[in-house]
């Protein structure tokens, strides 16, 4: 063999094992990104069939976490966001919270509930109203430190990129037959709550149940098309109650100025109950 083809061969050589090398490197780097977050501990061969409306559901017993707390926190692998609409700025979560936690929930809320009221726009004090029918209360602020409550309050914290503390005490409300929550904002036009934490910037809604009829999130001036809303059609977006996900909404827009766009209400409850948690967080730090 020529001394010019041994070295053509041994480039090409070199090149081919360099190329098998760095291959065998980005299998490995995507292995350790899908068990750090928390994707398959199984090979995936065994978890076909287990599909359901594109994602995987994972039977009890596999930790697909494989011991890493700030993952099972997060419930990385599990959470799937998708985005709803840019302008009002509104993400849905899906599978946000695990049945077990909405349970809980609700467990804490049922012996305190109370009818639901509305913030009066002169004193910032809550009084009932007709645009509001609903029934509700807030966790305290020992129940704030339950370590299932934390854990839901810094999965929020993350997802929305607001700090903890920039947070309102959790509420829990409980819509039946016939109750609704005419569209509205969550952002203040009194001075009396802006002086603890600000305007609100973000607001997650959580569902805690899926058996009922109506019950939508409405949102009037999102989407380009017609939505379902306590079985009738209107123009915009809803979004149906389904146990476990999320709806994380803007209230303020990119600009820094509360967001029109934003008005959202609670659609009728045809049959059922309906079950949500809400978060509110704030420009500054609540208090």
């Amino acid at each position: 063999m020529a001394p010019s083809m041994r070295i053509i061969f041994g480039l090409l050589t070199f090149v081919t094992i360099g190329m098998i090398i760095g291959a065998l490197s980005q299998l490995a780097f995507i292995r350790k990104l899908e068990d750090s977050y928390g994707t398959e501990t199984l090979p995936f061969r065994r978890l076909r069939g287990l599909e359901s409306n594109g994602y995987i559901q994972f039977p009890r017993g596999i930790n697909i976490w494989n011991n890493d707390k700030e993952a099972e926190i997060l419930r990385l692998g599990y959470v799937k966001p998708e985005v709803l609409s840019w302008s009002p700025r509104i993400i849905l979560l899906h599978n946000f919270l695990s049945m077990e936690e909405c349970d809980y929930l609700r467990a804490i809320a049922l012996p305190r509930l109370k009818i639901s009221t509305v913030v009066d726009t002169k004193t910032g004090k809550g009084v009932k109203s007709d645009v509001r029918t609903s029934s509700g209360m807030f966790l305290s602020v020992a129940e704030r430190k339950y370590a299932m409550v934390q854990a839901i309050e810094k999965r929020i914290s993350v997802y929305a990129q607001v700090p903890i503390e920039n947070g309102e005490l959790i509420q829990i409300l409980r819509y039946e037959k016939n109750q609704f929550y005419k569209p509205h904002h969550d952002y203040f036009s009194d001075t009396f709550n802006l002086k603890r934490g600000g305007q609100r910037v973000a607001t997650m809604l959580i569902y805690l149940t899926d058996n009922v009829e109506g019950g939508e999130t409405y949102f009037p001036m999102a989407g380009s098309g017609d939505c379902s809303c306590g079985g009738k059609i209107f123009k915009g977006l809803s979004v149906k109650p389904t146990k476990g996900n999320a709806v994380l909404f803007w209230s303020m827009g990119l600009n820094g100025a509360s967001d029109p766009r934003s008005v959202h209400g609670s659609c009728e409850v045809l049959s059922g109950e309906k079950w949500s948690a809400t978060k509110w967080m704030r420009e500054g730090v609540h208090n």
